[in-house]
Order: structure tokens, then C-alpha cells, then sequence
């Protein structure tokens, strides 16, 4: 570990998550770097830009930028963003790039949102040669059971009386099976990797209604609504609702979970992985940390959440057992930390940039200080 006294540089890594509303994670990565050559100007800099398959985490891959028309989670005409590439045939698509809820937070949509616009993105990177789909499962609108998605691809929910049901999870209730008369089978049958940040099953107390309904809009009778709907989703598909991971993305993998066994036989072309892992491997973070002196994350909130699949609990893995630090940027701190990890709230500002950029610098200055105590 270098020393005050050591004219040796720092070697720092910065791994941020997103600043949700206020900073990408490029941004707060490059925010954070100002700040460190602010009272480290000859430290050797590495950005890594992090996410744990929420918003943002498609922006973490490699390839090229594909925005095309679609609709939100409410249905009104849009346009999304995915990372397709084409070396590896893989298309890297946010669920809440067509179907988050930033779009409709004003008038939230708890019944009625659906993945339809996501579907499309789906669809679209199957004609541009994608084999692969890494399919970001956080920050969606919608609890439709990935209902949507289907819909894009040419399946076609039914009552049981054969009419097709409302869009959206608040008729799932009525479902009585699913029309794939007309399905894109070569964008169905399509590898999906699924990643999610959180391990919720798809019904009950920690489930996709109940956990995520309230904050996507929904009230106590619209979540039992969508408990429900769920629930018949699970019992037409056969897809097991207390599978940990089912529940991200308003239970989203339970839909495409059916799909693909449907069209392959077996679950063996879908992976439900969580998304902060298998981000940090894409950035070579497990090569990159044991040689960097410290370490810093961020994101917006510090809780006790933030050790259990998050970015910040996926660094802290990898940082224990090598020489380097960990520190974390957060604007609140909530929760007690692992002895050895520095924190740094960010200062009131209106200026997200001023925020990261003194963090950035206070988790250098502590680190000093605390090379020095140590020796």
C-alpha cells in the first residue's frame, strides 16, 4: 500500500453505479476522477464505469448504439437506446430504456404498463443478426410478467374464453392461455441472459406486486389486482413463482422463462444471473483490483441493501483478500460499514458534478490519512 511519503502514484479504479435523475455512470466516474486529480494529480487513473443490471447497465457494454422508435410502458410512441455487437452477435437492452418508469412517474401506470416497447428492441436486434440477448431487468414500470415482451413477439395472451386480455398485469387474472399462432420464432428462440439486481421470487411478500407495486403507483387493491395476475401468469406458464429472481422487472423473466422452454424443450438458452457480477467480470474488475491502491464506487443511496448483489456489495467482495481500499461516494449513509471501508457523503450542492467531484477528493484525502496511520 503506498505511503504519504511514497513518490510512487496511486494506483485508483473507479467503479461508480448510476446517480439515478442526476449522473450516468460514465458521468459520475469522470466526476469522481476530477475530484481525485484535484489533490492527486499524478495518480494513475482507471474508469470502470459500474452497474448491477438496473438503468444504465446496457451503456457498461461495448458495441454500437441503436435508438429506434417505440412505446413506453404506457403505450404512447417513444424512442429507445440498446448497445448491439456485432463481433459477439450480443444486443445489450435495458428494460427501463422503453419500459421505465421515468416515463410515466407523473401518472404511473400499476394495471395497464406493459413491456411491449422493450419487446420491440427485442426484435429488432434479431434482424440486425443478434444470436444473444443480455436483457437489464431494473428500473421497469411495469408488473406485466413480461406479458409485453410477448405481445412484440407475436404470442398472444387469452381469457379463457379465447379473447385476448387487457395489456398490461391487471388482467392477467382472466388469462386462460397463450396464442402463439403467430410468434417470431427466430427472435423467441433467441439466448437470453437475463440480469437482475435484486433475488425476489415472482409472488408473495417479497414478490414483484407486493415489494414493487407501490412504487410503481400501484395502491393496496391495484397490488392485490396484480398479486393475482401474477400468480395465474405462474399457473398457466408452469414457471415456478418462488424462483429467487423471478420478480425483477415486474416478474418480466416469468414470461420469457415460458417462451423459451416452449421453443427449445429446456431452460438451457435463458439465464437468470444477477447483473452486478457478471458487469464487473465484463469490466475486468476481478484483474483490475487486486492491482489499484483504492478503489471508489458510488451510488445514490448507502444502505443495507447495497451489500446484497448491488455494486458496492459485488467491490467489496472483490476487494477483500487484496492490498486495495474500498471507498464509497453516496448521498446518504445509512448503513454501518465493513471495518476498512471509507465513505464520503456528498455535499449539499445543486450541482451533481460539485457533489462527485469533493467526494472524490475527500475519499483520496482519507485514504492518505489512513496509509500513514497504518504506516
Amino acid at each position: 500500500m503506498s505511503t504519504a511519503e511514497s513518490p510512487t502514484p496511486l494506483k485508483i479504479l473507479i467503479a461508480p453505479d448510476s446517480f439515478k435523475g442526476t449522473a450516468t455512470s460514465p458521468q459520475a466516474a469522470e466526476y469522481l476522477a476530477d475530484g481525485v486529480r484535484s489533490v492527486e494529480p499524478d495518480a494513475e487513473i482507471t474508469l470502470a464505469p459500474m452497474a448491477d443490471g438496473g438503468e444504465g447497465s446496457a451503456d457498461t457494454f461495448s458495441g454500437h448504439r441503436i435508438t429506434l422508435p417505440t412505446t413506453d410502458a404506457a403505450g404512447r410512441l417513444t424512442e429507445a437506446t440498446y448497445v448491439f455487437d456485432p463481433e459477439t452477435a450480443t444486443a445489450y437492452i435495458d428494460v427501463a430504456a422503453a419500459s421505465g418508469l421515468p416515463a410515466v412517474a407523473e401518472n404511473p401506470v400499476p394495471l395497464h404498463g406493459d413491456t411491449y416497447g422493450t419487446g420491440v428492441l427485442v426484435a429488432d436486434a434479431e434482424t440486425r443478426g443478434a444470436r444473444r440477448v443480455v436483457l437489464c431487468l431494473g428500473g421497469s414500470a411495469t408488473t406485466d410478467g413480461g406479458t409485453g415482451i410477448l405481445v412484440a413477439l407475436g404470442a398472444e395472451p387469452l381469457s379463457a374464453e379465447g379473447l385476448p386480455i387487457p395489456k398490461g398485469g391487471g388482467g392477467l387474472i382472466n388469462l386462460g392461455s397463450i396464442d402463439t399462432a403467430r410468434l417470431n420464432i427466430r427472435a423467441a428462440a433467441l439466448e437470453f441472459l437475463l440480469l437482475t439486481d435484486v433475488t425476489s421470487p415472482a409472488v408473495g411478500a417479497e414478490g414483484a406486486a407486493q415489494t414493487f407495486g407501490p412504487q410503481k403507483g400501484a395502491d393496496a387493491e391495484q397490488v392485490r389486482q396484480l398479486e393475482a395476475g401474477i400468480s395465474r401468469l405462474c399457473e398457466v406458464t408452469g414457471v415456478d413463482p418462488q424462483t429467487p429472481g423471478t420478480g425483477a422487472a415486474g416478474a418480466l423473466p416469468v414470461g420469457l422463462l415460458w417462451l423459451s422452454t416452449l421453443l427449445h424443450g429446456n431452460s438451457d438458452h435463458i439465464h437468470l444471473l444477477p447483473g452486478a457480477p457478471l458487469i464487473a467480470r465484463s469490466q475486468d474488475l476481478e484483474e483490475l483490483i487486486p492491482q489499484a491502491d483504492l478503489v471508489i464506487t458510488g451510488e445514490g443511496r448507502l444502505d443495507a441493501q447495497s451489500f446484497r448483489g448491488k455494486v458496492v456489495g459485488t467491490l467489496a467482495g472483490l476487494v477483500a483478500d487484496t492490498p486495495a481500499v474500498l471507498g464509497v461516494a453516496a448521498g446518504a449513509v445509512a448503513t454501518a460499514v465493513p471495518d476498512g471501508v471509507l465513505t464520503a457523503e456528498l455535499p449539499a450542492h445543486a450541482d451533481v458534478a460539485v457533489q462527485l467531484r469533493e467526494a472524490g477528493a475527500q475519499l483520496v484525502r482519507d485514504y492518505r490519512r489512513m496509509s500513514t496511520v497504518q504506516g
